[in-house]
């Protein structure tokens, strides 16, 4: 959530700081009454009720009857305040090197409308990338709903600087392009865009999710054709000094065919190996998955290596960063539950007693989690300091873009 410590006492931004912790707090807390607000706003009713008022006349929050009065409270049921859902759309897409994956998400950040395409990603221009991601994202979308847009974020899986310049993308064969710029050029005029790295955007919704709750230092790793890594800190992206916090797909792991991390466990290893023992026509990672989860000796001895693997580099993170909890997510990630009593073990090996072990756990949504948090980050721009349309020259007007 944004720091309002620093606003000049204008009233304009003064108002526009007290907008948006508004809509913070009744998106943090799911469904907020008028006085609970304005104790957390620290305003009086009647000043907590103008905001609340514009926010309802413009569609962005609305009353509902409290499902259950207090028991501390006799008479009729309360009247709570909670955000519209359909108050402002934002998708998320994530370019990967074999798929393209695209969702919206409305005001209270529900997913809606997944889409998952297959993309050949090692072999399209990046403009053309972008363009087929932007088609897919809005393919089916009504003309009400590209109009009440209100961002759209890009995650890839590549090194870029904090302004969306990829300095390079192996997988991807991308190396020095503005893909901020080329995203803006792709997406509908008025609709604001972002772009980020995919293990940090995944490593964003993962915290957004918890709606400002989570606590505690969080390693996210996404595993797909390579291995990506994000740092969260007591709910708040840790980027580093160069935006590559977390990235741990380079570790050199011994005792592997391959001298790298995100190629020792990496989609493309997996695959490869398991062509050559596959029980069915096409080695594919679903095939690989029934084969594990059917106890087939030689795809237990390629999960037992890539676990083995795994947890070496979980072992190195945790002495770096000593994360209180690690969340795996990508395709490959689907493998982790059938060997998580292997990598536990790994682990035990070679951890010192003195390093307690943090939780481990599969994402929920392990595959979309890039393109969810893609999303969010539009959504955390548009409840914050940065919408210029929170300010009280701009509500009531032109909420379409920012």
């Amino acid at each position: 959530m944004s720091d309002f410590s620093s606003l000049s006492s204008s009233p304009r931004r003064v108002r526009q700081a007290n907008v948006a912790a508004a809509l913070q707090a009744i998106f943090a807390g799911g469904q907020l009454s008028r006085a609970d607000l304005a104790r957390q706003l620290g305003l009086n009713r009647s000043s907590s009720g103008n905001i609340i008022s514009e926010l309802i006349g413009n569609g962005l929050v609305r009353e509902v009857a409290e499902d259950a009065p207090k028991p501390t409270r006799a008479g009729r049921p309360g009247i709570l305040l909670e955000l519209v859902p359909e108050g402002g759309c934002f998708i998320g897409v994530e370019i990967g090197v074999e798929h393209i994956t695209a969702l919206r998400i409305g005001l209270t950040a529900e997913v809606s409308d997944v889409r998952v395409v297959p993309f050949d990603g090692r072999h399209a221009p990046v403009a053309e990338a972008v363009d087929r991601a932007v088609a897919i994202a809005l393919e089916g979308a009504a003309s009400g709903e590209i109009e009440r847009c209100e961002g759209f974020g890009l995650a890839t899986p590549a090194q870029m600087d904090r302004r969306g310049r990829v300095r390079i993308a192996p997988l991807l064969g991308w190396r020095d392009v503005d893909l901020a710029a080329i995203t803006r050029e792709a997406v509908p005029a008025g609709i604001p865009s972002l772009v980020e790295n995919d293990a940090n955007a995944f490593a964003i919704g993962e915290a957004y999710a918890s709606r400002g709750r989570q606590r505690g230092v969080t390693l996210v790793l996404v595993i797909e054709s390579g291995v990506g890594g994000g740092i969260v800190i007591d709910g708040q992206l840790f980027r580093g000094g160069n935006g590559l916090a977390g990235e741990i797909g380079h570790i050199h792991v011994p005792d592997a065919d391959c001298a790298e991390l995100e190629e020792a466990i990496g989609l493309e290893l997996l695959l490869n190996r398991y062509r050559g023992v596959a029980t069915a026509g096409d080695a594919t990672l679903a095939g690989l998955l029934a084969d594990v989860r059917d106890r087939a000796p030689a795809a237990v001895a390629i999960a037992e290596d890539w676990a083995r693997h795994l947890a070496f580099a979980l072992v190195q993170a945790c002495r770096l960063v000593d994360p209180d909890r690690i969340v795996l997510g990508g395709s490959v990630a689907g493998l982790y539950p059938m060997v998580s009593a292997r990598v536990a073990f790994h682990m035990e090996t070679l951890q010192a007693d003195s390093f307690p072990l943090p939780e481990i756990v599969l994402h929920e949504a392990a595959e979309t989690g890039a393109a969810y948090g893609a999303a969010c980050m539009l959504h955390q721009r548009f409840l914050s300091l940065e919408n210029d349309l929170l300010a009280g020259d701009a509500m009531g007007k032109d909420w379409g873009s920012l």
